[in-house]
């Protein structure tokens, strides 16, 4: 399939990568109802290792069963399906060539307590086993552990990458002197998504930034130059802009669970802001599959105009 205009443009923001690693973005950008657009619509299911399978699974009992998650995903159109080594591991032969795939190579559970850090739970070589074109990696800026999962996502970008892999970075502050409100501050997104962007990724996932400002130095600067950070639009343009300018592909997570209408508005928004995509989980999986799948192709609508 030929490139389209606008991907071969996002790959020459990419010209340090070997063919490898590009030829693999290509793939996440010319799958699905969005091929060709420059825009991505990913299915994340980590929640049963992040949050347990009671919480994740319970309001639609079919996503119990990995194979689920990888038909939604198929289905629906998305232009990728990213999940931890199991439920890869589960459908990665049935499902083998239909979807491209991730593997988020490291976790965290609900269960344990103290400062906030990643394991690392699979590895390179289980994603190319599994066929996958990327690693997914989280990292939490602002934890004091976060030295930590700097050091060990750099190592896994260079091996990844060094086999053609590309490299999904969540990039979720938290941890340290933040408190939960500021996690979502507009100025700490925007900070986490240019570590992201620093640290090697090719694909950043954060979350929508809110007007909230963490740091009074920050603050100073947002009303000396009179930043627009009053709709979800203008932050979310901030955020991309702070990813090199925006030459770095840069996604939103769609939270947690909430009502079709304020998950479209939301996302309407941040598609206005120019964001390269969504990443949607449990408003997705936790509905019906039908459901399920309408809601996932009225967001790929939303980044099609």
């Amino acid at each position: 399939m030929a490139l389209t205009k606008k991907v071969s443009e996002i790959l020459s923001w990419y010209s340090s990568e070997n063919p490898g690693t590009l030829g693999n973005i290509s793939k996440l950008l010319m799958s699905g109802k969005l091929s060709g657009t420059g825009k991505l619509v990913i299915l994340p299911v980590d929640q049963g290792f992040e949050h347990g399978p009671i919480r994740s699974f319970t309001d639609n009992s079919e996503g119990y069963d990995p194979d689920y998650h990888f038909q939604l995903a198929i289905d629906a159109g998305c232009n990728a399906y990213a999940a931890p080594l199991g439920f890869l591991e589960s459908g990665a032969v049935k499902y083998a060539g239909q979807i491209p795939l991730i593997l988020k190579v490291n976790n965290a559970d609900s269960l344990s307590t103290g400062e906030p850090c990643q394991t690392i739970t699979s590895s390179v070589s289980d994603a190319l086993r599994l066929g996958c074109v990327a690693i997914g990696f989280t990292i939490y800026p602002g934890s004091n552990l976060s030295g930590k999962m700097y050091n060990e996502l750099r190592n896994l970008s260079l091996e990844a990458k060094s086999k053609g892999l590309a490299v999904v970075v969540w990039s979720y502050p938290r941890g340290g002197s933040l408190a939960k409100a500021d996690e979502t501050a507009i100025d700490v997104v925007a900070y986490a998504a240019h570590i992201a962007a620093q640290m090697g990724a090719n694909i950043i996932k954060i979350k929508p930034p809110d007007n909230h400002i963490y740091d009074p130095e920050a603050k100073k600067v947002i009303e000396k130059f009179g930043l627009k950070i009053d709709t979800l639009s203008d932050r979310v343009k901030h955020c991309v802009k702070s990813t090199f300018n925006g030459k770095r592909i840069v996604i939103f997570s769609g939270g947690p669970a909430k009502g079709r209408d304020a998950v479209l508005e939301e996302i309407q928004q941040v598609a206005e802001g120019g964001s390269f995509g969504s990443i949607v989980g449990r408003n997705s999986f936790q509905r019906p599959k039908e459901e399920g799948i309408k809601l996932l192709n009225e967001i790929m609508d939303l980044y099609k105009k």
